[in-house]
Parts: C-alpha cells; structure tokens; sequence
C-alpha cells in the first residue's frame, strides 16, 4: 500500500531561498501526509532541535516573491503566518520528529532528492568550467587568426606607390 515518492517530484519542490536549497512546509506536510500544522506543531515541541540554519521562517518580501513565482491568489482563509521552510540539515531532523513508517520512506526519498540534486550542480559547475576553459582556448585562437587574416590582407593590397616631389 506504501506509495512509492518519486525522488523527481521531490526535486521540483526544493526551492532556493537565502542561497540554500530549501523544502517548504507545506510541501513536507504533503509529503509525510499530515497537515502542515500539525507538522509545525510537532518541530516547535522540539524547538532545540532546528536551529536557524535547519528551518527559518520566510519574511514576508519573500513569501510575497514566492507566491508571484507561482501565481497563487490570495484567498480569504489563506495562511495565517508565514510558511517556514527546512533545509536539507532540518529534513534529516524531522524523522527524529515524525514517527512514522511514511516519515521514514518520505526522509530517505528527500535525502536522495538533495544528493542527486547536490551531484547535477556539481556536474554542471564542471562542465561549466570547462567551457570557460574553452572559451579562454579559443579566445587567443580567435586573436592569432585575426592577426593571420590582416597580415593576409597586408600582402594582399597593392603597394602604395611612392609620390615623388617635384622640385628641389
């Protein structure tokens, strides 16, 4: 009966807020299946557990940011307070939280989610690089060929003739 959490569409919910990558709490709600709030309930019991750099609350610039990314409406009966959001530190504690065979299932599913994320950036910060390196490469090709096609262009045009002065 267990449903299998696909690693992909976990991915599609990280976002990145403060220059970390981050989950909601709603989005973790769902995924552990339980309301948000009861998921807040059971993280502010253990408050000592989630520093600020495993879960902070979003400020209201920034849930402003968010909600115009994805073109959500205000609705009367919407949030009250402003969502938190968990890093990937604060993910990995709230199995000490939530117990659940789903939490377990769903914080291991998470946990591949960030590596397999962590692994794509790193591959594209190699491939970045070297493209740089290419570019760099190429760059004093592009300069050397340059001088090539001028110096070309020199041999190629009449010499000037010399005009003679008449007189002394």
């Amino acid at each position: 009966m267990e449903q299998i959490i696909r690693v992909e569409s976990i991915q599609n919910k990280i976002l990145i807020i403060r220059g970390q990558k981050v989950l909601l709490d709603k989005d973790l709600a769902d995924l552990y299946g339980v309301p948000t709030k009861q998921l807040n309930q059971s993280v502010k019991r253990n408050q000592q557990r989630f520093p600020q750099d495993f879960m902070f609350q979003l400020t209201s610039a920034e849930f402003g940011l968010l909600r115009s990314q994805f073109v959500t409406s205000k609705v009367r009966g919407g949030l009250r307070t402003l969502p938190y959001v968990f890093t990937e530190q604060g993910v990995a504690m709230l199995s000490s939280v939530l117990h659940s065979r789903r939490a377990i299932i769903v914080n291991i599913a998470i946990m591949r989610a960030f590596v397999q994320l962590r692994e794509f950036l790193s591959t594209h910060k190699d491939l970045a690089k070297k493209f740089q390196e290419l570019e760099r490469k190429y760059e004093s090709h592009d300069m050397k060929i340059k001088a090539v096609f001028d110096a070309i262009r020199q041999l190629m045009s009449p010499p000037k003739k010399k005009k003679y002065k008449v007189g002394f």
